[in-house]
């Protein structure tokens, strides 16, 4: 009775406590006490964003001590994760088609103009997808992490119907009070058009440190080998490296900075390629409860081999894409538990192989539930 007494009381200060930020959202004390209403419920990853946003707010020493205990005792005792969400994704070129009508292609006369009829299609996508995690506590700092996620994503007629099914296993170790580390086995398959597709078996890596009050790093490291179900020619190892910071200039405005490198051997040479990507974004939390999102990308990727007769004098293919990200949601809005967000994004593609060249406006209405 006094514990259900107790949730029904914390969940009223929760609700008293996110009506003033939404209208208000640099107020430090609410957001503290936001955070400790979030603790006390065991909802810790809420209380963990808040606590850090916190600590942006240049808190008082004494504040300062409390918030980083209690991030210490929320790493700690974290045992499940889980996360549910659909949308709804209307995409201007599913295909990721050129929208050329006219390919120059090398030919024995020399490069001539072919007509291209193969038009980018359009569609209104319905996504979804779900994951969860457990944690095993082995002593004061390991863990045993578990968990799986699989997404889907479907589009009128099937052709472009994509689906990936992932488990992942391995430990993970709390350094120290800001540092952690994990190396996890996984497997993961893809479908395409509901037909197996490709799966990758191997290793990620992943760290993690709070570098000050407002800055927190992350490196993402991983190694798999592919295998394809009906193109032997295309397997081969995978791999990529990101690193990333998070800077929160205030407790509503947050900057991201993201770079990273990959590499793809199949057996097919031609399609042997490595590349380079950056992206920058922030996030403010407006009063009224809206909160606005922008970033932008640039990912540069060059191919091995002969690209004859597609580029010029059969020269390897290299391509260049740039992607712009709007984001808009209102925090005090939710549907059944579920908090909506609308993105819209532009993705365009340069390459020196015409063929390979698109451009596409796509949007997301998202709904997403943390548990």
């Amino acid at each position: 009775m006094a514990e259900a007494k107790c949730e029904a009381l914390l969940a009223e200060a929760i609700a008293a406590f996110r009506a003033l930020l939404v209208r208000r959202p640099a107020l430090v004390r609410v957001r503290l006490e936001l955070a400790r209403a979030f603790f006390l419920k065991g909802e810790d990853d809420p209380a963990k964003e808040h606590f850090e946003r916190v600590l942006a707010g240049k808190p008082p020493a004494a504040v300062v001590h409390n918030v980083n205990r209690l991030l210490a005792e929320i790493r700690a005792r974290k045992r499940w994760s889980l996360n549910l969400g659909f949308a709804l994704a209307p995409d201007s070129n599913v295909s990721a088609a050129s929208d050329n009508r006219t390919i120059w292609i090398d030919t024995a006369y020399g490069r001539l103009p072919f007509t291209y009829e193969t038009a980018p299609k359009s569609g209104i996508g319905v996504l979804v997808w779900a994951g969860g995690e457990y944690q095993y506590p082995l002593n004061d700092r390991w863990r045993w992490r578990a968990g799986a996620d699989v997404s889907r994503r479907e589009y009128r007629g099937g052709e472009f119907d994509r689906m990936t099914l992932e488990a992942h296993t391995g430990p993970r170790w709390l350094i120290d009070d800001d540092t952690e580390a994990s190396l996890l086995a996984t497997v993961r398959q893809n479908w395409l058009a509901d037909d197996p597709y490709y799966r990758d078996l191997g290793l990620r890596f992943e760290g993690h440190r709070r570098l000050t009050r407002r800055m927190t790093a992350s490196l993402r490291a991983s190694w798999f080998d592919r295998k394809y179900d009906e193109s032997p020619d295309l397997e081969g190892p995978v791999m990529d490296v990101s690193l990333g910071g998070s800077y929160l200039l205030t407790p509503t405005l947050r900057a991201d900075l993201r770079a990273g490198w990959w590499r793809e051997r199949p057996e097919r040479r031609r399609q042997r390629n490595d590349g380079h990507w950056v992206q920058a974004g922030l996030t403010a939390a407006l009063p009224w409860g809206f909160t606005l999102g922008g970033s932008a990308a640039l990912r540069r990727t060059g191919y091995e081999g002969d690209w004859y007769p597609f580029t010029e004098s059969g020269r390897s293919r290299r391509d260049t894409t740039r992607v712009f990200r709007l984001s808009v949601h209102h925090r005090a809005f939710t549907l059944w538990g579920f908090s909506p967000r609308l993105s819209l994004v532009r993705e365009d593609r340069a390459s020196n192989a015409q063929l390979h060249d698109y451009e596409r406006t796509y949007g997301e209405l998202s709904f997403v539930r943390l548990f």
